[in-house]
């Protein structure tokens, strides 16, 4: 039987059954790739959690180089050697505490439900490491991050990430020199949590000054900034009673 490709219903025929097909193939392939997809979702965090607290293979001044994917799990467990999840009064040890949906555990929080916040715990040269996820709102999209924290409560290390920011301007939150100023800040100001403030107008430009609770903003990314200031002062601002716990007084 001959279809008249010249009628309507002919088109409306056709395009249905390429969007059978090709969703047919993208399905497949979805459920073909997840769990590599999990796996290197898996990767992605352990990486960023290392190189918060500088776990890295950064080879000169500007590179931001994470851990390859082929040692990274072993760094990680060399290096994190605790996984905490804090819910309420309740702190529990769980290795897999880095899976958790921090997302899905801040919206549980606010809206006045128990969360179920994640903590890691590392040591490197010596010294520990409290190492906290963050997750806030930029210009466009999400932002997330770590940031690691000593008894002291100074910034050892922070990595940022967005979904969206404008090339150029927001999204160089994830470039080194933007992240190596947070470095040696503190999240305390007279013993309270205040985190620390993405300042437009900050006069130190070099980030000289570590006793302000400042780091200078990108150029042309005021709100990206501002939601990086109050990403860190929220997320500090959770975790705060566990780290009341742990700070040196």
């Amino acid at each position: 039987m001959a279809f008249n490709k010249e009628k309507n219903s002919y088109t409306v025929i056709f395009a249905a059954i390429m969007v059978i097909v090709v969703g047919s193939i993208l399905a497949y392939v979805a459920s073909a790739l997840s769990d590599k997809i999990k796996e290197n979702e898996r990767f992605e965090k352990q990486q960023n959690i290392l190189y918060a607290m500088g776990v890295n293979e950064n080879k000169d001044e500007g590179s931001v180089n994470f851990v390859p994917t082929d040692k990274v799990e072993a760094e990680f467990s060399k290096y994190i050697t605790e996984q905490l999840v804090i819910s309420g009064d309740q702190i529990t040890k769980n290795d897999e505490a880095y899976l958790i949906d921090l997302k899905k555990q801040i919206t549980a929080i606010k809206k006045g439900e128990t969360g179920e916040l994640p903590l890691f715990i590392g040591e490197k040269d010596g010294e520990k490491y409290y190492i906290i996820p963050m997750y806030g709102k930029g210009l466009w999209d999400a932002i997330w991050g770590f940031i690691a924290l000593d008894e002291n409560m100074v910034v050892q290390g922070v990595y940022f990430d967005h979904k969206g920011e404008t090339p150029g301007l927001g999204a160089n939150i994830k470039q080194r020199y933007f992240m190596d100023d947070f470095t040696g800040e503190s999240v305390l100001n007279n013993s309270q949590f205040k985190g620390i403030t993405v300042a437009k107008g900050n006069n130190d430009p070099v980030n000289s000054r570590k006793d302000d609770n400042a780091v200078d903003a990108l150029a042309g990314a005021t709100i990206t900034g501002n939601g990086v200031s109050a990403m860190i002062r929220e997320s500090v601002n959770l975790y705060k009673d566990y780290l009341e716990t742990i700070r040196v007084k």
